[in-house]
C-alpha cells in the first residue's frame, strides 16, 4: 500500500506536470486535525482547471494514478446531480487499497464550494488564484445549543414516531419498521444524545457523521445501551431494541430538560410508551386495538 507521502508525491508531481492544472485543494478526513487516521481515510482531492472537457474526453488520464481495483463516474450516474462542463470527478479504489476521490473542477466553482469550507487545504496554487484560508477546524460540525423550541419537536418526533413502530411491528413488515426506526426515530436519539454532549463539552465537538464518535465522550454504559438499539431483522429483538431505545431516550431527555431549564412532556411521552407496551401484547387475532 503506497503511504500518505507517496500519494501526496503522486497526485502534485501530476499536477505540477499539467499545464491545465492550475491549484490543488484537499478537503475531507485528511484535512480534520481531529479526525481518526487509520487506513482507510481517503484524499478526497480538487484539481483546478480552465476546463473539464479534455480530461473527461481522454478516458485513460487516470490511468498515471495507479492500478485500479473499482470506480465510479459520479457525473454520470443517473443517481447524481451533475454540472460536468464546471465539476467532474472519479472515485477510485486501487489494488494497493488507497481510494482516490478525485475532481477536476473550474475556478468560478471551487470558490463558491470553498467559500464557507472550514476543512479545505489549498496544497498547490500556481496563479495565486484561490483565498488565504483559515487554518483547518471542524467548527462548522460541532454540536449547536438545541433551542427550547428544538428540544420540543425532537421530543414529539420521537414520541410520535413510535406509533408507526408498533403497528409495523404488529404487522412484522420488517422492512418498513428497519426504515421507520432508522431514518425517523434513531436520527431524534442522536440528536437528543449530542446535546447531552453538548452541555459537557460546552459545544465545541463534533460527534461525526451518523454521531460515530459519541463514545469519546459518553458513559460507557450509555455506549454500550445505543448498541444495543441496533437489531437484528427478528421482530423479537426490534421490540426489544425499541424498548432500549425509549428507555434511553426518555433518561437523556429528562436530563436535557433540566440542563435547559424547560418542562419536558413526560405525559407525551408516557402515552406514547403506554401504547407502544399495549400493541406488543395484542394478540395477533386482535379484532381491535382497545
Amino acid at each position: 500500500m503506497r503511504t500518505e507521502q507517496e500519494m501526496f508525491s503522486l497526485i502534485l508531481n501530476i499536477a505540477n506536470a499539467d499545464e491545465r492544472i492550475r491549484a490543488v485543494v484537499m478537503n475531507g478526513s485528511r484535512t480534520n486535525p481531529y479526525a481518526i487516521k487509520d487506513i482507510f481515510q481517503d484524499y478526497d482531492i480538487v484539481f483546478v482547471v480552465e476546463e473539464t472537457k479534455s480530461f473527461r474526453e481522454r478516458k485513460n488520464w487516470i490511468d498515471q494514478f495507479g492500478e485500479r481495483l473499482y470506480m465510479q463516474y459520479p457525473e454520470e450516474n443517473s443517481y447524481y446531480p451533475s454540472d460536468v462542463e464546471n465539476c467532474y470527478g472519479w472515485l477510485i479504489q486501487f489494488t494497493d487499497g488507497n481510494r482516490l476521490d478525485l475532481h477536476v473542477c473550474t475556478l468560478s466553482h471551487v470558490l463558491k464550494e470553498i467559500k464557507g469550507d472550514r476543512l479545505c487545504r489549498i496544497l498547490l496554487d500556481k496563479d495565486d488564484c484561490l483565498p488565504n484560508i483559515p487554518e483547518e477546524t471542524d467548527m462548522d460540525y460541532w454540536i449547536k445549543e438545541p433551542t427550547e423550541r428544538q428540544f420540543f419537536d425532537t421530543c414529539n418526533e420521537y414520541w410520535w414516531g413510535l406509533n408507526n413502530i408498533a403497528k409495523g411491528l404488529w404487522r412484522e413488515e420488517v422492512p418498513y419498521v428497519m426504515d421507520v426506526l432508522n431514518y425517523c426515530i434513531r436520527p431524534q436519539l442522536i440528536r437528543m444524545m449530542s446535546w447531552k454532549i453538548g452541555f459537557v463539552t460546552n459545544f465545541n465537538v463534533s460527534i461525526g457523521k451518523s454521531g460515530k464518535y459519541m463514545y469519546k465522550w459518553l458513559e460507557k454504559e450509555k455506549w454500550i445501551l445505543f448498541l444495543k438499539t441496533y437489531p437484528s431483522a427478528n421482530i423479537k429483538d426490534i421490540w426489544e431494541s425499541v424498548f432500549t431505545m425509549c428507555d434511553l431516550f426518555n433518561e437523556i431527555a429528562k436530563d436535557i430538560s433540566y440542563q435547559m431549564h424547560v418542562t419536558y412532556n413526560e405525559n407525551e411521552a408516557n402515552n406514547s410508551l403506554k401504547f407502544l407496551k399495549d400493541v406488543y401484547l395484542l394478540p395477533k387475532d386482535a379484532k381491535e386495538i382497545y
